[in-house]
């Protein structure tokens, strides 16, 4: 069985097992969370009703992303600048989908 999620802003198919990484989510490592908002459900090539289906998942780890370099520059003015940002994120391992 597979389900579509929503959190933090994006979608994801997700299913049992399944590893997958989204925004920062508040948690301890190897705490269990409810992601509640199911967009879609379903198993096979069938859609299900998603009333009353969470999707139970596992925190891994918080991280950070790779750093995205932010380059500034203005043309004979004698400016740039130079800034990075690296972003946080949760691994989470989805338990049961159901």
């Amino acid at each position: 069985m597979f389900a579509v999620v929503r959190t933090g802003g994006k979608q994801y198919r997700v299913a049992a097992g399944d590893k997958i990484v989204v925004e920062k989510l508040d948690g301890d490592a190897g705490s269990q969370i409810t992601l509640g908002d199911v967009l879609l459900a379903g198993e096979g090539g069938e859609l299900r009703d998603v009333g009353g289906v969470s999707v139970a998942a596992e925190i891994i780890a918080h991280d950070r992303a790779d750093t995205v370099i932010v380059f500034k520059k203005r043309r004979r003015h004698n400016y740039r600048r130079r800034n990075g940002h690296r972003q946080h994120h949760t691994i989470l391992k989805i338990v049961s989908v159901g």
